[in-house]
């Protein structure tokens, strides 16, 4: 994964880039092989005047055969805005990678990794839950 660092207003010395770089990069470690691309944005709004919530750091993600993922953060400090965006990329990740790992296949078929470990168990479980939604039904 390959981590770039732009600032807008905000003076971009290279231990700012070298420190937004490590931590982001740590915090989506766990997604290094499904990124090609990280973009991180940081910039202060109110330029010069102090303000809450001032500093904002957008991440954008670019997984493999996939659109970008896009996250924003604002906060007092340009650590906390970081600490932020990382974290709320790390959910939206999660999230995206939970919807690809179970989906219903065009045939109807559901495309689940435990299905490959445990076939069996996959379909006790279905014919499990078939079962009881027709009880409910002759119960009612």
């Amino acid at each position: 994964m390959h981590v770039q660092v732009n600032s807008n207003h905000i003076p971009g010395s290279v231990e700012l880039h070298e420190w937004v770089g490590t931590t982001v990069e740590g915090r989506l470690e766990r997604f290094d092989d499904f990124l090609t691309r990280v973009e991180v944005h940081l910039s202060d709004e109110n330029a010069q005047k102090a303000g809450a919530d001032d500093k904002r750091c957008q991440i954008e993600a670019r997984p493999k055969g996939h659109q970008a993922v896009s996250v924003t953060h604002k906060a007092e400090s340009m650590q906390l805005a970081v600490d932020g965006a990382a974290e709320k990329m790390h959910h939206a990740l999660e999230h995206l990678m939970g919807k690809l790992d179970t989906r219903v296949l065009s045939s109807g078929e559901l495309n689940d990794p435990l299905l490959d470990e445990q076939p069996q168990a996959v379909k006790d479980a279905m014919l499990e839950e078939e079962f009881l939604e027709k009880q409910d039904e002759l119960d009612k």
